[in-house]
């Protein structure tokens, strides 16, 4: 049976230069309504746990959470997915410091840009800043990640940073970390402190 993860493979292959009739076919029998571009695999995490936390089901709703593999991809995913491909509403999130680049690129691929929710710097930045510095070092604690986390605070490049920041560039230092907390951060936020980007993303679907 075809399924929401099925497509989201199918269009991953046609964006790396597949074909694209698997893609067509799965959205035609599913159907699919609209995608969520995003960068990577963390901010799907994020995106699910919210929905989860919700009560929602976005691929019955017709709706694929799809990581693009990198910010440089918008343009290709969206000419594939938008009104020149399979004709899905396209909606997501993007960093600040890309916000001008993924403007041109829906543009020329016909597609709305007010259906893209802008992070101050990235996802990550915007949930520790929801949670704060001293929640967030709670979770790591629960996650079991306090020795790993004082081990990465002694390096000297470091030192100048924020506690903010700090645990930023911790989320990113080894492979599956920022996956993990993407949705552990979610699942600790208190109903009235999601933040902004997120929040509008999930309602506008």
């Amino acid at each position: 049976m075809a399924d929401m993860g099925a497509f989201r493979e199918a269009v991953i292959a046609w964006a790396a230069g597949g074909p694209g009739d698997p893609a067509r076919e799965l959205a035609a029998q599913l159907p699919v309504r609209a995608a969520v571009l995003l960068e990577g695999l963390s901010d799907a995490a994020a995106v699910n746990a919210l929905a989860a936390r919700r009560g929602r089901n976005l691929a019955a709703e017709g709706v694929c959470v799809l990581p693009m593999g990198g910010a440089m991809s918008v343009g290709r995913f969206a000419r594939l997915l938008g009104l020149s491909g399979l004709g899905l509403r396209l909606t997501g999130l993007c960093d600040e410091a890309e916000h001008r680049y993924y403007a041109r690129a829906l543009e020329s691929a016909g597609a709305a840009q007010q259906g893209f929710f802008v992070c101050a710097a990235d996802l990550e930045d915007e949930l520790i800043r929801a949670l704060g510095v001293t929640r967030v070092e709670e979770l790591v604690r629960a996650e079991g990640d306090l020795r790993p986390l004082q081990t990465f605070l002694r390096q000297p490049a470091q030192r100048g940073r924020t506690a903010p920041q700090q645990l930023r560039r911790f989320l990113g230092t080894k492979k599956g970390r920022k996956i993990r907390y993407g949705r552990v951060l979610v699942e600790a936020l208190d109903p009235d402190r999601v933040p902004a980007p997120l929040d509008g993303l999930l309602t506008s679907l």
